[in-house]
């Protein structure tokens, strides 16, 4: 048995997004549907960034777009993916989420697309990055959550079950809402915010959307996977039972679920709302409500 803390593979993660580094943009709509929503965030928020964090870069979409906000100074890349990290916009920083490389109250802002969901010891990345950033400084984030391929997780269940007399892991454990809540109030921050976004795609047949998945260089990568190559009767068998299962109509499509879980916190810092005292409140709530107070 590997060490519980080892989920990923992290020399193979890094590999297969290498590989796939040349044809990354055909295959990064959700990132693109993410850097949207996070750059529209950011614009609203009325304070200076002159130093940001680009946590997890990909190919640099996210760091390019919060880049031409003019609240927004210089964009670090950081990236575990060396081919990857290298079509990102410089300054460029390569290296590993157990061990950040910036130095304590050294940023302004950290952003992070779709990258935080594969990091072995979520909790230590989001410490390290609070301790990274300055008094009331912002990490704003985003990551997939636990429906995210529900549909693919179960079609490979039911197939090894059947074909194999056993399953193996083969999509990623992903967190949910409460989880992240509880996960950056134990990490330090301020003011969090945890939202939940359900994105449905649909494919021509469940072999393009695993086609899909190798693309974004997330296909298998679970440290106890099984360490055999796929057979096309096992490969073929989950196909089947996923269109038989989800197919939307006589066409055959079928469709895949990502959810998408946005963070929002702040490093703490004395000019920030605090919750008032239990009892220490000078109206009554009936009062605010313009309602009669009646006893319980």
């Amino acid at each position: 048995m590997t060490e519980p803390h080892r989920i990923f593979d992290s020399a193979l993660l890094a590999a297969r997004r290498n590989r796939v580094a040349a044809d990354a943009r055909a295959h990064d709509f959700l990132l693109e549907r993410v850097a949207a929503d996070l750059t529209e965030r950011l614009a609203i928020v009325r304070r200076e960034f002159p130093v940001a964090l680009d946590a997890g870069s990909h190919h640099g979409l996210l760091g390019r777009q919060i880049a031409a906000l003019p609240h927004v100074g210089e964009v670090v890349s950081f990236d575990p993916a060396l081919t990857l990290l290298s079509a990102a916009p410089a300054p460029r920083v390569l290296g590993s989420f157990d061990a950040l490389p910036f130095a304590m109250g050294s940023l302004d802002l950290c952003v992070s697309g779709l990258a935080l969901h594969l990091v072995d010891d979520l909790p230590g990345a989001l410490l390290q990055i609070r301790h990274a950033l300055k008094p009331d400084g912002l990490l704003l984030a985003a990551l997939l959550g636990g429906q995210t391929l529900r549909e693919l997780r179960e079609a490979w269940l039911a197939a090894e079950d059947e074909v194999l007399g056993g399953a193996s892991p083969r999509v990623a454990p992903f967190a949910d809402v409460r989880d992240l809540g509880s996960l950056l109030q134990r990490a330090g921050f301020a003011l969090p915010v945890v939202d939940a976004d359900i994105v449905t795609v649909t494919y021509a047949d469940p072999l393009a959307l695993m086609r899909d998945v190798k693309g974004m260089g997330a296909s298998n990568m679970l440290t106890d996977r099984r360490r055999v190559p796929v057979t096309r009767r096992l490969l073929l068998r989950a196909a089947e039972i996923y269109a038989d299962r989800f197919a939307i109509d006589e066409t055959g499509r079928v469709p895949a679920t990502f959810e998408i879980l946005t963070l929002t916190a702040w490093a703490p810092h004395e000019s920030q709302p605090k919750p008032l005292r239990p009892g220490s409140a000078k109206t009554r709530l009936a009062d605010a409500l313009g309602v009669p107070e009646r006893k319980l």
